[in-house]
């Protein structure tokens, strides 16, 4: 089996495991990249989204095979020191409680960001339907997503 490489946040890494190992285990096991989290396993609860090319995917259902090659960012390559203006809406809104699932809550806003710096509420709200929050925070979300928004920090 020959290493697979990867470029995670903006490092290239060789792999050495099966094709077919969601890229979800390799980053927490085999790059120490413990911010994503697992959630449901089946790509429907958002908790494990990172970002792939640019787009948010959720890292547990896409094997390391399909991604070699591409650039994929993971909550801990988003910004440097945890100052991404999403990072920054997410305290002074207070949106965890939990936390689980904020890391992929911060990348599938970050994903909708970049592709429509001025979203809508509708379009806040389809966006982010594919990401669950145990805790009930989907108001704070949204109001954090609308204060970068509102603040420039989406540019």
């Amino acid at each position: 089996m020959a290493p697979i490489p990867l470029t995670v946040n903006g490092r290239i890494h060789r792999v050495d495991e099966e094709p077919d190992t969601p890229l979800l285990w390799v980053l927490r096991d085999s790059l120490g990249l413990t911010g994503t989290k697992y959630g449901c396993g089946i790509g429907v609860c958002g908790t494990c989204t990172v970002h792939v090319a640019g787009e948010a995917v959720p890292s547990c259902s896409i094997s390391v095979e399909s991604v070699a090659g591409k650039e994929i960012t993971t909550i801990e390559g988003l910004s440097p020191g945890g100052r991404h203006p999403l990072q920054i809406a997410w305290l002074e809104e207070e949106v965890s409680q939990c936390g689980y699932c904020q890391p992929g809550q911060i990348m599938n806003a970050a994903a909708l960001l970049a592709r429509s710096p001025e979203p809508s509420e509708a379009e806040i709200v389809e966006a982010m339907a594919g990401n669950l929050c145990r805790c009930g925070t989907y108001l704070r979300i949204r109001r954090a997503i609308h204060r970068v928004v509102r603040e420039g920090g989406a540019r």
